[in-house]
């Protein structure tokens, strides 16, 4: 397994691999959760994938992408302000050059068989790494997202505890909250730790690995 970044100059480049992402998110949201989610035709794909966004992408071995979350700043449209701002309760929404929002966080279960001693799987740990990974490199303090109390209990196994801005609030049949997560060293660690991870997970360049 590989993880990668693959950020909004490279959107291009990368075509075929962001469209298996948005089928992996078509078969996580549309069709396991049943989530009212934009579609065309097997993709999911949103009005924030348009801003530009980085994309963590987890790839195995075959070259097929069985996990993936989507990172915009909060300094222009997110999914928390602009389409589920109740989840703050009674606090602002986030807007600062140091704060990014993680949103579509999904792994393929079916493909990704390997299991932590935490019953998590090993893409979860890669991609929760590779998204502090990013932050650090990038010099940002916070991650904030909109997520389940599902979820929820998974950032908490992973040794990375969500901090709730407000109770969670049944959206069709999601128990749907809000939150936000430190970007620091120590919550790297945590995670690597928990997750058996040795050393740094992000790869330099997809297209070396392809040719490896």
């Amino acid at each position: 397994m590989h993880i990668i970044v693959v950020s909004h100059r490279d959107h291009y480049e990368f075509s075929d691999l962001i469209a298996g992402m948005h089928r992996l998110r078509y078969r996580v949201f549309r069709d396991r959760l049943n989530w009212d989610v934009s579609v065309s035709g097997d993709l999911e794909i949103d009005a924030y994938d348009t801003l530009k966004p980085t994309y963590i992408i987890a790839v195995d071995d075959r070259g097929s992408v069985v996990g993936c979350a989507r990172l915009l700043p909060t300094t222009g449209p997110t999914m928390l302000g602009n389409t589920f701002p109740t989840l703050l309760g009674s606090n602002p929404s986030p807007r600062s050059a140091k704060i990014f929002e993680s949103s579509r966080f999904c792994v393929d279960t079916g493909s990704a068989d390997s299991v932590s001693a935490t019953g998590l799987r090993d893409v979860t740990f890669g991609l929760l790494a590779g998204i502090l990974e990013w932050g650090l490199a990038n010099g940002q303090e916070t991650v904030v997202t909109v997520t389940d109390v599902r979820f929820e209990r998974i950032l908490r196994r992973a040794g990375w505890p969500l901090e709730r801005f407000a109770p969670p609030m049944q959206i069709d049949d999601t128990k749907a909250l809000a939150g936000h997560l430190p970007i620091t060293e120590s919550a790297l660690m945590n995670v690597r730790e928990t997750g058996q991870l040795q050393g740094a997970v992000l790869a330099a360049r997809y297209t070396q690995l392809v040719a490896a």
